[in-house]
């Protein structure tokens, strides 16, 4: 059973989530603010984290940020801000998604699925297991980055978009390609998750980002990797 941690402190919210997502056969925790949200995910160790922003005693992207020094599942954000630089601060911090309230109940559940799935194991190009830089390695099999001599921690999103585009080198690999197997389909306009996401591989993997080596951008139309 897939297990959902939400982090919200509007009961009416919460009640409607934890039965949405019960009918569909979740395990579902609550957590009212952040302080409970960080001790429920060290002891139950959720799948996937729900998260408000806008909690009573702390700021949700502080939330994220020590989610993320802990964990690698995928959080997605619920909020009422709208304002491009908040969803930029919460997708830097480490959320993998940004959800604006108020939002239908199927496209949150579809916004979960995906989530759920980039967790999963995805088939490989036959032969190609391990992928030796000489900046960093990854290994496929294993879901493991590693630069100079480190684990790099990645979030299931970053680790996703990372492997499609190793696993074709020297292709491009358009935005709209990436944004429909990653996200899903209805989320093919949102090409400021893409930007986000590849600037933070390229923080963790490349020794001078904003001159990448491997991570390359094909202005206007996607990216691709250079092994």
């Amino acid at each position: 059973m897939t297990r959902v941690l939400v982090v919200e402190d509007d009961p009416q919210l919460v009640r409607a989530l934890v039965i949405n997502m019960q009918a569909r056969r979740y395990g579902v925790d609550a957590a009212p603010d952040g302080a409970t949200a960080l001790r429920l995910a060290a002891a139950r160790q959720p799948d996937v984290v729900m998260l408000d922003l806008g909690l009573p005693d702390m700021d949700g992207v502080d939330v994220i940020r020590a989610l993320r020094g802990r964990t690698r599942v995928p959080i997605l954000v619920l909020s009422a801000r709208q304002a491009s630089e908040e969803k930029a601060a919460a997708l830097d911090a480490g959320a993998d998604d940004y959800i604006t309230k108020p939002f239908s109940m199927d496209e949150l559940l579809a916004r979960l699925r995906a989530a759920v799935r980039r967790t999963e194991d995805v088939p490989l190009v036959p032969g190609t297991t391990l992928v030796e830089t000489d900046g960093f390695t990854i290994d496929l099999l294993a879901r493991k980055a590693v630069r100079a001599g480190r684990d790099v921690r990645l979030t299931p999103t970053e680790w996703h978009l990372l492997e499609i585009l190793v696993t074709n080198p020297g292709r491009l690999v358009t935005q709209q390609h990436l944004l429909r197997e990653v996200w899903g389909v209805s989320q093919r306009d949102r090409t400021n998750y893409l930007r986000v996401h590849m600037a933070q591989l390229r923080r963790k993997l490349e020794a001078d980002p904003s001159h990448p080596r491997y991570l390359i951008t094909e202005p206007g139309t996607g990216y691709r990797f250079e092994g």
